[in-house]
């Protein structure tokens, strides 16, 4: 089975259907999961916490999701697995994320990470191997090159050279991966040319049991400060030879497929990463109305609102962005990086302002009820790669800002309104179809459509007038930064000067805000929260207040509104994101 170049939509199915499908299993998962508040649940909050303090993964929780199948959820469907779209494969994880971000790496996405390579540039039988590999349950891992600004996982890489007989020999180690011991495939970017440049690295699969006595040393296992309970490891590879059909793609092809497969990962690690915040803000509403008979003390209602209008913020970044993968697959490259780049930053203030809010209470690190917060100040860094991940996204962006600011602000049209509704039927994600440079600015283009489209509204009053100043307010940085990208050189050292990194900084949330603007736009009226204007203005308001631009007031009854909303999710057992998610309780 094969998909459709015309539509992306895989013969014999009903991509209607996929949406309801994916919602059905990430429903049933939050129910298998259980109350993670429940003490006596072995896949509650203190049996992971518990875990996570022994530095072992949870057993009995690895064998549900194993019962579960959960690693089909990586391998498409015209191979035999559940992959249709990105963003439904972030919704899928996001119960196993709520309660674990080092479960969803070691037991998820980590697999997600390796096998990308070979869905954009595998042969047939490479992805019929892993297809199967990974349906019978089993693992595998991504064996990354070493990249500038590199942390311990990224440190170090392979070097294979051609064997005499034919195929590569790998050699040299890497201390910090994920799963090294235990995956039963390793995708390894290993470096084929001594010389820097586009075509330095090239793609291996490699079987685990298939290296000869003596090619392949176990490195101990590291002890991490963040995700305790994943299993890092590392390998040495002394002449581990491997056959000519190891190589995924072509010789030379590995950055390419790095650039082409992270935005994949970036988007997902976005769209799952929330959930865990989500968890820790449940805690904060907990502490700030748990043994009060009145309403929330009004010292806590900026950090609790504004942490819950990031967190929609967050969600509707990710959701935009796993969305055109399937969509624009050609032009999500630099609005996947912008997101990646935001999103982590966000989170981390947050998890400040709620820590605030929990007072000692956050200091109860075996409570299910509010050790959240301590494992995922832990987990986050680990989670977003720290400083090297924030510099990759860097390198992605800066060297487009130029060429977007001559050739696309102000003069492209907007993207399909597909792209911002849920429920819209979208094709699949199709990892060859991935673009790595130009392409336009599809948000860009949404954000000044949608400002447009507000401006008449200018002077109504209330929440909408709110959020066509922000609107016209986001459209006035964008004009000043393209002045400031007009002057950024076409290459060379300058644009890794500091002055270029931080129109990076700028640009990321603009589009951020865009995602915003779009998302509130393609509201059906079936939520009259979403659909009404508060969340999105005050969202705005904090976007615009971290790039230092001029914001209105927010208008009366804005932040009582966003947390009735909050409250009401609270009680309800709702999660804070755009679906506003039933958990299991």
């Amino acid at each position: 089975m094969t998909t459709t170049a015309e539509t992306g939509h895989v013969p014999g199915t009903a991509p209607g259907g996929w949406e309801r499908a994916a919602d059905l299993r990430a429903a049933r998962l939050e129910a298998r999961l259980g109350d993670p508040y429940d003490p006596a649940n072995p896949h509650g909050l203190r049996a992971l916490f518990a875990a996570d303090d022994r530095r072992t993964p949870p057993r009995a929780t690895e064998e549900l999701l194993d019962e579960v199948q959960l690693a089909a959820e990586f391998v498409p469907l015209a191979h035999g697995g559940r992959l249709t779209r990105a963003d439904l494969l972030a919704r899928t994880l996001r119960p196993l994320f709520r309660r674990d971000v080092a479960l969803g790496f070691g037991h998820g996405i980590t697999s997600l990470f390796a096998i990308g390579a070979v869905w954009a540039a595998g042969s047939d039988q490479q992805r019929r191997r892993l297809a199967r590999l990974l349906l019978d349950g089993r693992r595998a891992t991504i064996v990354h090159h070493e990249l500038a600004h590199a942390n311990a996982i990224l440190r170090h890489e392979f070097t294979a050279r051609p064997a005499p007989g034919g195929g590569h020999l790998l050699t040299g180690h890497k201390d910090v991966i994920i799963n090294a011991a235990r995956a039963d495939a390793h995708v390894v970017y290993a470096r084929t040319d001594t010389a820097r440049g586009p075509h330095s690295h090239s793609v291996f699969l490699l079987d685990a049991a298939d290296a000869p006595p003596g090619s392949v040393v176990h490195l101990p296992r590291v002890q991490t400060s963040g995700m305790r309970g994943a299993l890092f490891s590392g390998l040495h590879f002394h002449d581990r030879p491997v056959g000519a059909d190891a190589l995924v793609g072509r010789t030379g092809q590995g950055v390419a497929l790095a650039l082409r497969t992270f935005q994949v990962n970036r988007s997902v690690i976005c769209g799952v990463v929330t959930a865990a915040a989500d968890t820790v803000l449940h805690s904060a509403v907990r502490a700030a109305t748990t043994s009060r008979s009145g309403p929330v003390a009004r010292r806590w209602h900026k950090p609790l609102t504004g942490v819950f209008a990031d967190l929609l913020a967050c969600d509707a970044m990710a959701s935009v962005a796993l969305r055109a993968l399937s969509l624009l697959p050609e032009r999500a490259h630099v609005f996947a990086a912008a997101v990646k780049y935001v999103v982590p930053d966000l989170l981390r203030e947050n998890l400040e302002e709620l820590a605030a809010v929990l007072g000692g209470r956050g200091y109860q690190h075996h409570s299910p009820e509010y050790g959240a917060l301590d494992k995922l100040v832990r987990d986050l860094p680990v989670a977003g790669l720290g400083h090297a991940g924030t510099a990759s996204c860097q390198s992605v962006i800066v060297p487009q800002l130029r060429s977007l600011a001559e050739t696309a602000w102000f003069t492209e049209e907007e993207p399909p309104p597909e792209l911002f509704r849920t429920g819209a039927e979208l094709p699949a994600l199709d990892y060859r179809l991935l673009g790595i440079a130009g392409g336009g600015d599809f948000m860009a283009a949404s954000l000044l459509h949608s400002a447009a489209r507000l401006a008449p509204a200018r002077g109504v009053g209330g929440h909408i007038t709110a959020l066509a100043a922000l609107a016209e307010a986001f459209t006035a940085e964008l004009r000043a930064l393209r002045q400031m990208c007009l002057r950024l050189p076409r290459h060379g050292p300058g644009l890794s000067e500091p002055a270029a990194l931080v129109l990076s900084d700028r640009y990321s949330l603009i589009v951020a805000a865009a995602a915003v603007l779009g998302i509130w736009e393609g509201q059906d009226g079936s939520d009259p929260f979403l659909a009404d204007a508060a969340w999105a203005v005050l969202a705005l308001s904090r976007i615009g207040a971290r790039l230092g631009i001029p914001v209105p007031d927010l208008p009366d009854g804005c932040t009582q509104q966003v947390l009735n909303e909050l409250i009401r999710r609270y009680r309800a057992g709702l999660g804070c994101d755009l679906a506003a998610t039933p958990l299991a309780r």
